[in-house]
């Protein structure tokens, strides 16, 4: 007991200095996430603070390099992080693993699940609490202004007149809101969340030939990441 809640505690901690760091800093993290079917680049937000800290540490302490996307469902996502799936047989059910903690739920109105959207998998808590370590990565499918209509019902909020229109034009999951953690955006490789996303796959999902990961963390400036990858920091 007193083990876990020193790793609940340090956790904290780091959680509080990295939020420090952010506020004064005019450069942000870029995450690279390199599969056998291409690169990923995303930035993660400052408004869910928790678990832009925890994906940062865990990327940097090599959690996630030699895991697996074990749930791919076309039209919809592709999840990986559990850490069972570094040494999965290829029949083995995965999805289960975990780190050992949850993190508290962050829900912005500013942060929805369009497409390339990086969320945290959870199960069913009802505090809506995510996996230390499992995530996804939305790629979903654009909608008609009826189906969206009928999609919104099913958010935990009000999508603005802005995120039906990302949702009508690029795609994503709009149902999704409200009820899972996003913390993250693609900025590069948006194709390669389609390659994924279209692999053989067997009845649970899981792909036929393993799609390993390997994920690591640059800082850049805000600047830089602009120019490079065109992506608009807000004042």
């Amino acid at each position: 007991m007193k083990k876990k809640r020193s790793v609940i505690l340090a956790i904290l901690c780091l959680f509080s200095l990295n939020i420090s760091a952010q506020k004064k800093s005019n450069k942000d993290e870029v995450v690279t996430i390199t599969t056998n079917q291409g690169t990923m680049r995303f930035i993660l937000f400052d408004e869910a603070p928790k678990h832009k800290a925890n994906f940062i540490k865990l990327a940097k302490d090599k959690f996630y390099d030699g895991l697996l996307f074990h749930r791919v469902i076309d039209d919809f996502m592709i999840q990986g992080g559990d850490p069972n799936s570094r040494t999965a047989k290829p029949d083995e059910m995965l999805g289960k693993g975990d780190n050992g903690y949850k993190i508290p739920a962050e829900f912005s109105p500013k942060l929805f699940h369009q497409k390339g959207a990086l969320a945290a998998a959870r199960d069913n808590n009802p505090a809506k609490e995510s996996s230390g370590c499992q995530f996804y990565i939305v790629q979903g499918r654009k909608w008609s202004k009826p189906d969206l209509e009928k999609q919104a019902t099913r958010a935990a909020r009000k999508l603005t007149d802005d995120q039906k229109k990302v949702y009508e034009t690029v795609g994503g999951t709009p149902h999704l809101d409200g009820s899972y953690s996003v913390f993250g955006q693609l900025i590069d490789g948006m194709d390669v969340i389609d390659k994924i996303g279209s692999v053989e796959r067997d009845e649970r999902d899981r792909p036929e030939k393993d799609v390993a990961m390997k994920v690591s963390v640059k800082k850049m400036k805000k600047k830089k990441i602009t120019r490079k990858y065109g992506w608009n920091y807000e004042a």
